[in-house]
């Protein structure tokens, strides 16, 4: 039987995992999202962009969902304080993930141009709004959120929303924009040819740059922008039952930076942030398009990982009230209800992956405009 401290830190892993999982596998449907009104510039051409995406994008927000579920079972304090302080955000995302079934079930349906091109720009905005604000977000994370627990652990939120679209929030909203944008252009640079081919390459490219200039911008900004980390003064028991008043929590100037000090083996993830989109933009500019979409992949994990592994343990920190911070030690579930979700974690897990790869396996090959002629009835 596991202990409660290795139950912490294996869901803290694992949310990671599926974080990154679904960063890969529906970003590239949001990334293609954002590209299909410039990619395809005709009807057709927007109908091959949306076929390549089509059969797998519900498929794919399992990642989205099960990692929202697992915030909500393994991290109960996180996922209400952060619908308490993220409200506004997440139901914007909520709205712009409406147009996603809507946009592919109706826009084929009707023979009108300004019908198919009103979806096509819904489409845009479910594949572009989400990945910037859950980069926003995240922005605010390492800056830490005006929130405050009182004497019975009931969170209270003490900013506004416009205070979360501060500069630093915005700049890692890019990041998040570029990265699934770069990440949806090389695959559909694998999954067409031709002139659709050719600007998802471009736009690949573009991206890819634009990923690694706004990371480095970023990483910079936090060590020497005056960003102040936080840190542990007093650590709880990892053993003990969650209680986030348990501990003493320090502004640092080093605070996100300590992880990487003790353990220099995580300069790999950052690394990894920078050399990933600048092999995938070089991959992608041969045609090597499977090997830049696997390039573009690891550079998700590396940016994702980068800041994961600064922040460990916090997982949302706070600014008005440090000793308040949620961390992977005491905002979790009870042991029994980590044990039990890891046991169906086991189960559930590769089988998703299995039907997964299967899927894709299936439905492989180029998508192109004689594909579109010939299956008008039963293509998107």
């Amino acid at each position: 039987m596991l202990d409660y401290a290795t139950l912490k830190i294996i869901w803290w892993v694992l949310v990671g995992v599926l974080l990154v999982g679904f960063a890969i596998m529906d970003g590239h449907d949001m990334g293609v999202g954002t590209l299909l009104p410039f990619a395809g510039r005709i009807d057709e051409e927007r109908r091959v962009v949306i076929n390549t995406v089509g059969p797998h994008w519900d498929g794919n927000q399992v990642w989205f969902i099960t990692a929202g579920g697992a915030i909500f079972a393994a991290w109960p304090l996180v996922y209400a304080t952060a619908f308490s302080g993220f409200y506004w955000a997440l139901l914007a995302v909520l709205w712009a993930l409406f147009f996603r079934p809507v946009g592919f079930d109706y826009r084929s349906k009707i023979h009108d141009a300004r019908w198919r091109s009103t979806w096509d720009w819904g489409l845009f905005v479910g594949g572009a709004v989400p990945p910037l604000i859950f980069g926003v977000a995240f922005g605010n994370l390492l800056q830490g959120v005006p929130f405050q627990f009182d004497d019975y652990l009931v969170s209270t939120y003490t900013g506004s929303f416009w205070q979360l679209l501060n500069p630093f929030a915005l700049l890692a909203g890019v990041v998040s924009s570029a990265m699934i944008t770069m990440h949806g252009g090389t695959y559909l640079a694998h999954r067409t040819e031709g002139v659709i081919q050719s600007r998802a390459i471009s736009a690949a490219r573009g991206a890819a740059l634009v990923t690694i200039m706004a990371f480095v911008a970023a990483g910079l900004w936090l060590r020497v922008g005056g960003i102040e980390g936080f840190a542990m003064a007093q650590t709880p028991d990892p053993n003990a039952l969650p209680d986030p008043l348990a501990k003493v929590v320090v502004r640092s100037a080093e605070g996100w930076w300590t992880n990487y000090q003790h353990q220099p083996a995580l300069w790999a993830l950052p690394l990894l942030g920078v050399l990933g989109p600048a092999a995938a933009a070089a991959l992608v500019s041969v045609r090597r398009t499977l090997s830049a979409f696997v390039a573009s992949s690891l550079a998700m994990l590396g940016i994702i990982g980068t800041a994961g592994a600064a922040m460990f343990p916090f997982i949302m920190p706070s600014s008005s009230m440090p000793n308040a911070s949620l961390t992977v030690w005491d905002s979790v579930s009870s042991p029994m209800t980590l044990a039990l979700m890891l046991g169906a974690t086991v189960i559930f897990m590769p089988l998703i992956v299995l039907y997964t790869s299967w899927a894709y396996r299936v439905m492989r090959g180029k998508v192109t405009v004689e594909h579109i002629r010939a299956n008008e009835h039963t293509a998107y």
